[in-house]
C-alpha cells in the first residue's frame, strides 16, 4: 500500500528543495491513476492547511494520440492555487525562476467559470454557456522527475507539474458571441516567441479540436474520480498547451500572440 500523505510530502519537498527523484513513483511504488488522484487530493488538503486555496484546475494530456500511447481514457487534471496563479498587468508580467528545477512554458487558453459545468456535454457551445470569460495564458510546468521521464500517474501526483499560471486580459463570453467563439476556438493560430524569435506554433485544434471541447471533457473526467469536486462558478481552467512545451531560463522574454480570435498578445519576462 502506498502511503498517500508520505508521497504527497515527498513530492512537495522535492519541488521545495529543487531535487529530482531518480525513479518516479509509478516505477518505484506501482503508483496508479486512482491512487495518484488520492495524492492530488492530499496535496489540496495540505495546501489548505497552510492557508492557501485551490482556485481552479489545469488540464494535461489534451491530445488523443497520447491517450492511445499511454492507455488513457480522458484528460488528466490537477489543482492550481491562489499563490501560483497571477494576472498580468496590461498583458505583461515578470516571473522569477529562482526556485524551479527544470521549468518549461506552455501557451494555453484559460477559462473562468460562471456556472457549474454538467457531465456528458459534447458541444463547444454548451460548454461555453458556463464560462464568464476566456484569456490567453502561460502555464509554467516544472518536473521533479529525472530527465522529464514519468507516467500519467506521476504527472497527477506532482501537482500535474503545475508551477505557475500567468493569465492575460479576459475576453467576455456572452450569449451574443458564443457561436463566433465556437468557430474561433477551433481555428485560431498561436505563435510562441522567445526574445522576438518564433520558437513554436500551434492552434486551438491541438487541444481536443478546441479548448471549449477540452473544457467539456474535463468536466466529465472530474466526475469519474471519487472525491473530486465538480467545476464550479469562479473556478479557473487552464485548458492544455497549444504548442510543444518549451524549456525556459532566466533572462528571456516570451510572448504568445494569436490570429483568428480577439485575445491580446501576452508577454512574460523571466528573471
Amino acid at each position: 500500500m502506498i502511503d498517500i500523505h508520505a508521497l504527497a510530502l515527498e513530492l512537495t519537498r522535492a519541488f521545495a528543495d529543487r531535487r529530482t527523484l531518480p525513479t518516479p513513483p509509478s516505477a518505484r511504488d506501482g503508483l496508479d491513476l486512482s491512487t495518484a488522484y488520492a495524492v492530488e487530493r492530499e496535496l489540496v488538503r495540505m495546501r489548505r492547511s497552510e492557508g492557501h486555496q485551490a482556485v481552479g484546475v489545469k488540464v494535461g494530456f489534451a491530445n488523443k494520440a497520447l491517450w492511445r500511447a499511454l492507455k488513457l481514457e480522458t484528460v488528466l487534471w490537477a489543482h492550481m492555487y491562489d499563490d501560483t496563479v497571477r494576472y498580468a498587468d496590461a498583458n505583461a508580467a515578470t516571473l522569477s525562476l529562482a526556485h524551479r528545477i527544470s521549468p518549461k512554458i506552455e501557451p494555453e487558453i484559460v477559462f473562468k467559470m460562471k456556472a457549474p459545468l454538467g457531465v456528458g456535454i459534447t458541444e463547444a457551445a454548451a460548454a461555453l454557456e458556463a464560462v464568464e470569460w476566456l484569456a490567453l495564458g502561460f502555464e509554467i510546468i516544472d518536473c521533479p522527475y529525472a530527465d522529464w521521464k514519468y507516467q500519467p500517474a506521476d504527472f497527477v501526483a506532482a501537482y500535474g507539474l503545475h508551477a505557475a499560471l500567468i493569465v492575460g486580459g479576459p475576453h467576455p463570453v456572452t450569449a451574443a458571441n458564443i457561436s463566433e467563439l465556437v468557430e474561433q476556438l477551433a481555428d485560431f493560430k498561436v505563435r510562441l516567441s522567445k526574445n522576438g524569435q518564433v520558437v513554436g506554433e500551434g492552434s486551438g485544434r491541438n487541444v481536443l479540436r478546441s479548448p471549449a471541447l477540452c473544457l467539456a471533457e474535463l468536466a466529465s473526467a472530474m466526475a469519474r474520480q471519487d472525491g473530486a469536486h465538480p467545476l464550479a462558478a469562479g473556478d479557473l481552467v487552464s485548458s492544455g498547451t497549444l504548442t510543444e512545451s518549451t524549456p525556459i531560463q532566466p533572462g528571456a522574454t516570451w510572448t504568445a500572440s494569436v490570429e483568428g480570435i480577439d485575445l491580446s498578445t501576452l508577454t512574460l519576462t523571466l528573471v
